[in-house]
């Protein structure tokens, strides 16, 4: 990172007087350190638990993109942390060719999905979703973190979201990184229209063809593969709890052209699978199912560890 993006970083992040971070200077913050994106993998069980991710049988962008999956509020026993979130897409100019290969996995995929027991969840209980990533700094400076994610199943409460950093040492009492550095922050989720909750992908619509319409006019109209690609991504981990709505969801991917194969992909948790790879930007993202089970393990820069259905933030399911 070049000394004139520290020095924008460091604007960008609070003072430590300043508990709360305006939603421009945070929107800016998050744009900036999602630029620095790492695919390198650190092949660490979570917690101690086994990374095979489990669904328990108890994030994004403004609308004018795709919408994010939580919105950010930092409390005061936590200075500024920024979460990856991973964006699937296309760039360029002309039409992606289809694969037939590819359809045909994610129409098995939508087949497996389908099978699957859905997770009952009231409007007063929170979806917990746990993943794993990094930050990109520099070359020579990738902070890997694990985050633990209560947010509520209808939306209209506060969530939070558990940081654990696993790496980055505090460089001085004024290091703009130090929200990035070894240990675990909370932060709270705010309650925002543009996150997109369990209840409303369990509300979309079952047609593949009448979601891929909606996905379409949600991302803002027109006819843009990319744009469509980066909403299915962001629904994928509360779908794991909604069998109906996850079918939906792979069987609309089907029908985007530009999705390829890929063989002996990994996710960001060192799990090997079976891979569906997009283009965004001249860059490569994949999606990592199980080669067997075919259940959504995540991505190259975003490992899904586990989701479930619990009564009350700071629960796990089965606790």
């Amino acid at each position: 990172m070049r000394p004139e993006e520290r020095e924008e970083l460091a604007r960008l992040l609070p003072s430590p007087g300043e508990p709360v971070l305006p939603s421009d200077r945070h929107d800016l913050m998050k744009d900036h350190l999602m630029l620095e994106l790492t695919t390198d993998v650190l092949k660490l069980a979570p917690d101690g638990q086994e990374l095979a991710p489990d669904v328990a049988t108890a994030d994004e962008r403004p609308k004018r993109a795709a919408r994010r999956r939580f919105a950010l509020i930092a409390v005061p026993v936590a200075t500024a942390v920024v979460v990856a979130a991973v964006v699937l897409g296309f760039g360029g100019s002309g039409t992606p060719s289809t694969d037939q290969e590819a359809v045909d996995l994610l129409n098995r995929i939508a087949t497996v999905a389908a099978a699957r027991e859905p997770v009952a969840a009231r409007d007063d209980q929170y979806v917990y979703v746990r993943t794993q990533g990094s930050v990109r700094i520099t070359d020579k400076d990738v902070r890997h973190f694990r985050e633990k994610r209560w947010t509520a199943v209808d939306g209209k409460r506060e969530g939070l979201a558990r940081i654990t950093f696993l790496n980055g040492v505090k460089k001085g009492p004024r290091d703009p990184l130090q929200g990035m550095t070894r240990g675990t922050r909370d932060m709270r989720l705010g309650v925002d229209p543009n996150v997109i909750t369990l209840r409303e992908v369990e509300a979309l619509p079952t047609d593949p063809d009448a979601l891929l319409r909606k996905i379409y006019a949600d991302a803002g109209g027109g006819d843009r593969p990319g744009q469509a690609l980066e909403r299915i991504g962001g629904m994928l981990d509360q779908a794991t709890l909604l069998p109906e709505a996850g079918a939906a969801l792979y069987r609309a991917a089907a029908r985007i052209p530009g999705v390829s194969v890929v063989e002996n992909a990994e996710d960001h948790a060192g799990r090997s699978g079976i891979g569906l790879s997009f283009e965004e930007r001249g860059e490569r993202h994949v999606w990592v199912f199980d080669e067997e089970s075919l259940t959504y393990l995540g991505s190259d820069r975003s490992a899904l560890l586990a989701t479930g259905v619990v009564d009350r933030i700071g629960e796990t399911p089965g606790s």
